[in-house]
C-alpha cells in the first residue's frame, strides 16, 4: 500500500498536483462571493460557455492561456446579456455552452474524447502550459482580492450607495466576473466542468452554514476544497477513478457531514 504523502509528493504527478491545489485554493474563495450575490448558479453557466471557447481555442492550436482568456470574455458578454433573466438566464447559459461543446467536438478534429475529458476531468495529464496559466490567473485574482472584498460586501449589503455616490461600480463587477469565467476556463481543462462547479458550490455552503464571520467563512471554504482536493486526488490515483466524479463524491460526503455535524 502506498502512503498518502508518496501519491501526493510522486515527482510523476508533481505538475497535476499544483494545477488542481491551485483551483482548489481559489475556486472556493470567489464561489464565497458568488453565493453572497445569489449568483451561485452562474458558475456553472459560466463554465460551459468558457469551456466550448476553451475547446474552439484548442481546436484553432491557439495558446491555453488565450482561449481562456476569451472564453471568459465571451461568458461574460452572455453572462451580461442574460442578466435581468437570473437564474433563468444562468440556465440558458448552461444549455448553450452545453450544446456548444459537443458541437465543437463533433466537428473538429479534436473529437468527442477531448469533450468528455474536459466534462470529466484529466488532471493527471495536465502540462505546464496549464499550471502557468492557472498560476497567472490565480496570482491576479489574489491580488485583486481584497479590492473586491470591501466593495462586493459594500454592493450586497448597501446596493443604494454605488448610485447615490456616483461610484464606477462597472469596474468592480465586470473584473469579477471576468476572473471566475477565467478560472472556470482554465480549471474545467484540468478538472472537468462538474469538478470545477462543485469547487465553486460546495466549500462555500458548507461555510455559510459554519462560519460565525466573513473571514472565517472565506478560511473554512478554501481549507474544505484544498483538504478535499487532496483526499480526492490520492483516491482517484490509487484506485484508478476519473478524477472530476471522484472530486464531486468526496466534496459531497466532506460538506454533507460537516452539514449534519452542525445541526446535531
Amino acid at each position: 500500500m502506498i502512503p498518502f504523502l508518496d501519491l501526493l509528493l510522486d515527482p510523476l504527478f508533481r505538475i497535476p498536483l499544483f494545477v488542481g491545489l491551485i483551483a482548489a485554493a481559489i475556486l472556493p474563495l470567489l464561489g464565497c462571493y458568488l453565493r453572497l450575490r445569489n449568483e451561485w448558479l452562474a458558475a456553472l453557466g459560466l463554465a460551459h460557455v468558457a469551456a466550448a471557447c476553451h475547446l474552439l481555442g484548442m481546436a484553432m492550436h491557439l495558446p491555453l492561456l488565450l482561449s481562456g482568456a476569451g472564453g471568459a470574455l465571451v461568458a461574460v458578454g452572455v453572462k451580461q446579456l442574460l442578466k435581468r433573466e437570473g437564474n433563468g438566464g444562468y440556465a440558458l447559459m448552461m444549455l448553450g455552452g452545453w450544446a456548444a461543446l459537443y458541437l465543437v467536438a463533433a466537428n473538429t478534429t479534436l473529437g468527442e474524447a477531448v469533450s468528455h475529458a474536459l466534462s470529466d476531468g484529466q488532471l493527471y495529464f495536465a502540462n505546464a502550459e496549464q499550471l502557468l496559466a492557472l498560476g497567472i490567473g490565480g496570482g491576479i485574482t489574489l491580488a485583486l482580492m481584497p479590492w473586491w472584498n470591501q466593495r462586493l460586501l459594500r454592493a450586497c449589503f448597501f446596493p443604494t450607495h454605488e448610485a447615490a455616490n456616483q461610484l464606477p461600480a462597472w469596474r468592480w463587477h465586470l473584473s469579477f466576473d471576468l476572473a471566475v469565467a477565467l478560472l472556470l476556463a482554465l480549471a474545467t481543462g484540468a478538472i472537468g466542468l462538474m469538478g470545477a462547479f462543485a469547487l465553486v458550490f460546495l466549500p462555500p455552503w458548507l461555510a455559510f452554514r459554519l462560519a460565525p464571520n466573513w473571514r472565517s467563512g472565506l478560511l473554512i471554504a478554501m481549507l474544505t476544497g484544498v483538504s478535499g482536493y487532496a483526499l480526492a486526488f490520492v483516491l482517484a490515483l490509487k484506485f484508478d477513478q476519473p478524477f472530476g466524479p471522484v472530486l464531486v463524491a468526496v466534496l459531497l460526503t466532506v460538506c454533507s457531514t460537516g452539514f449534519l455535524r452542525r445541526r446535531h
